[in-house]
């Protein structure tokens, strides 16, 4: 079955840096699109970044645009999100995502907290 692994979330300064990892498993990773989401509490689940899955081209929220990087290495199926000059307001859950057969799948999440 499908399966993310997320690692790399923990305690960062402001300005800070974090880089996180999605092990994936269960369906051809190099065939589809990779997404990070977070979640602030209180707050909806919002799209952070996407690489698609053959040119590797990549969008970011505005918030994060500048600041974070998505990469994926399909040959150990993984994708990660590097996030530089972090700030208070990065402070989420953050889950990888992947849309197969109209299905969303997510991983468990890995937490992020910008504090100083």
């Amino acid at each position: 079955q499908v399966q993310f692994v997320e690692s790399g979330g923990g305690l960062a300064q402001p300005g800070g840096s974090l880089r996180l990892s999605c092990a994936a498993s269960g369906f051809t990773f190099s065939s589809y699109a990779m997404s990070w989401y977070r979640q602030a509490p209180g707050k909806e689940r919002e799209l952070v970044a996407r690489i698609t899955s053959v040119t590797g081209s990549t969008n970011y929220a505005d918030s994060v645009k500048g600041r974070f990087t998505i990469s994926r290495d399909n040959a150990k199926n993984t994708v990660y999100l590097q996030m530089n000059s972090l700030k208070p307001e990065d402070t989420a859950v953050y889950y990888c995502n992947a849309r197969l057969a109209k299905n969303n799948y997510w991983g468990q999440g890995t937490q992020v907290t910008v504090s100083s």
